[in-house]
């Protein structure tokens, strides 16, 4: 099925799944798009089976708190971080419910969780004002960057570079073998006092960067040159019409790069 405008406007809700007491903060699909997680405030991480179209099994991370969710390469193993005593990233295997390691690092609420697309590594970022890079075969962090603000990152569809968006004003680009050199380039953008960005996300093609924010707006960029644009190139800025979106719990891009996903609380 080609996703175009009207088919876009056709879809209509054909489940609703009650499986959590709290707020769903993130979910994810696996590689294979036969299985979603989620996380919620309610401690629960939530299986879903996407070709049978009900859930298949709920976990708890009672102790840590559960957040930022997200699938490996693998499709029986997840990262995720804590809302609760630290803020420590946690790999737990799906299959028997036990903690495969901890990635300690982190002093203040991770805000961003990326997996690289080609290998087991992947990058966090935090309110301590720090991006960190992780492989998933130890629990010491393989490289630290600190910021002068809150960052949102993700990795490119090539895992060659990644993206940090600071203090919700400025996007940098960081090629991945020598960060620690600077980033090779710099997209300011003018503040909006209104709202902050609350995630970061290249397209499938890598040309353009799309913005979640907690105004109810998404903001798409030109990843080469950093002009702020829409995804038909004639709106700066994406709002939805018929109300004010909560912040969002996922952005994705899918099928090409003019089609993107956005998930919100409500």
């Amino acid at each position: 099925m080609k996703l175009t405008d009207n088919v876009l406007r056709s879809f209509r809700v054909a489940k609703v799944f009650r499986e959590n007491a709290d707020k769903i903060n993130c979910f994810d699909f696996s590689s294979n798009g036969e299985t979603i997680i989620s996380s919620s405030d309610d401690d629960s991480l939530v299986l879903y089976d996407c070709q049978e179209g009900k859930p298949k099994r709920t976990l708890y991370s009672k102790k840590y708190g559960v957040d930022l969710i997200r699938y490996t390469h693998a499709a029986n193993t997840v990262v995720y971080s804590s809302n609760k005593i630290d803020d420590t990233i946690r790999y737990l295997s799906l299959h028997d419910n036990k903690y495969i390691r901890y990635f300690p690092g982190h002093s203040k609420r991770v805000t961003s969780l990326s997996m690289s697309p080609v290998d087991d590594s992947f990058i966090s970022g935090s309110l301590d004002k720090t991006i960190r890079l992780w492989d998933l075969r130890s629990p010491n962090c393989q490289g630290l960057m600190h910021l002068q603000g809150k960052p949102v990152c993700s990795f490119d569809p090539e895992g060659l570079i990644f993206a940090a968006g600071i203090n919700s004003e400025m996007v940098k680009l960081y090629d991945l073998r020598s960060f620690d050199k600077g980033p090779f380039a710099t997209f300011k953008l003018q503040y909006d006092r209104t709202c902050e960005w609350t995630g970061l996300k290249f397209s499938n093609d890598g040309k353009l960067i799309l913005l979640s924010t907690n105004g109810g707006a998404l903001r798409i960029l030109d990843a080469f040159k950093g002009a702020v644009m829409s995804a038909d190139a004639t709106v700066k800025t994406v709002h939805d019409s018929s109300r004010s979106l909560q912040p969002p719990v996922k952005i994705d891009f899918k099928m090409t790069k003019k089609n993107y996903c956005n998930a919100s609380e409500h």
